[in-house]
């Protein structure tokens, strides 16, 4: 994957260059509409599609502490793009400067660095540029005038909603992953580096892999039926998201705890995708360590009869 940095990079990418331009927080069903259609426009032209997002999320510029929680940090968004035959991003960083600039003076700037501009690829109400005043027939008089084409997706329904980053908030913040997987296109699931714990679970005879998750909107803390990808080979386990307060004093991140069945290995320094699935019980406190195993053993049993 090439990970651009700036507007002027975009000249190094063969044209003609099709651009879809999005927050594309979650990477949902109504975004993969929006990069399809330049994928496409690029397959069809010989060219190269790029996916350009902007990097810090524009409302914590425009309006400082309110920006959502992420649904999907930015290394697990990469793997999701390469999944879907992206090899170029383009992370636009986004501040006053650009916040303050005319949408004009960006579709311009845009024309300028592609060598050419191909095609523009947004979600039809898509607002930019100075005050919001940009929008999809602002893209098609400069398309028209500047010989490039403009996609204007419509919005997506599933199950008869229009599929949108903050459903799928709600959603995972409720607890129905189901429903967020549908509005996601694929499986529900949390992405983050495997750590070094306590190796509490070692002592207690299930060892985990502690993930942790790079996004600060996670669904209920508790056991989890869970699978994940390891070496090509996808295995089934349980996970425990949470902050282990049975064993943990004070304030502890969140993290997520994965017991992968018939499987061994070290895992640190990996990233893991972790696909959450039945929801098995909320995280609790146990009087002893002696009762948190025969509980896990519990949990164990029903996870793999799921």
């Amino acid at each position: 994957m090439t990970v651009l940095r700036s507007l002027d990079q975009l000249a190094s990418v063969p044209g003609p260059v099709a651009l879809a331009i999005g927050v594309f927080d979650g990477l949902h069903v109504g975004h993969q509409e929006v990069i399809r259609a330049a994928q496409e426009h690029a397959a069809q032209h010989h060219g190269t599609a790029v996916v350009m997002s902007f990097d810090p999320h524009p409302l914590s510029v425009l309006r400082p502490g309110s920006e959502p929680r992420r649904l999907c940090g930015a290394a697990y968004r990469q793997v999701l793009l390469e999944r879907m035959g992206i090899s170029t991003t383009l992370l636009c960083p986004f501040d006053e400067a650009t916040a303050a600039t005319p949408a004009s003076l960006f579709i311009d700037t845009l024309v300028r660095d592609c060598r050419p501009l191909g095609c523009i690829s947004v979600g039809y109400g898509w607002t930019f540029g100075k005050g919001r005043s940009g929008n999809i027939h602002l893209l098609m008089e400069h398309g028209e005038r500047e010989d490039f084409a403009v996609y204007g997706v419509p919005p997506i329904r599933v199950d008869g909603v229009v599929v949108s980053s903050t459903l799928i908030r709600d959603a995972v913040s409720s607890g129905d992953l189901v429903k967020a997987g549908r509005l996601l296109g694929r499986d529900y699931a949390l992405y983050g580096e495997v750590v070094r714990g306590r190796q509490l679970a070692n002592q207690l005879g299930f060892p985990t892999a502690n993930v942790a998750p790079e996004v600060d909107l996670l669904p209920p803390f508790g056991v989890y039926a869970v699978k994940t990808e390891i070496n090509g080979q996808e295995y089934s386990g349980i996970a425990n998201l949470g902050v282990r307060p049975t064993v943990e004093t004070g304030e502890t991140s969140p993290s997520l705890e994965v017991h992968v069945f018939d499987w061994s290995g070290d895992l640190y320094g990996q990233n893991l995708e972790v696909k959450l699935g039945d929801f098995i019980r909320p995280e609790q406190k146990f009087g002893s360590i002696e009762e948190l195993k025969k509980q896990i053993e519990a949990d164990v049993t029903l996870a793999r009869s799921m």
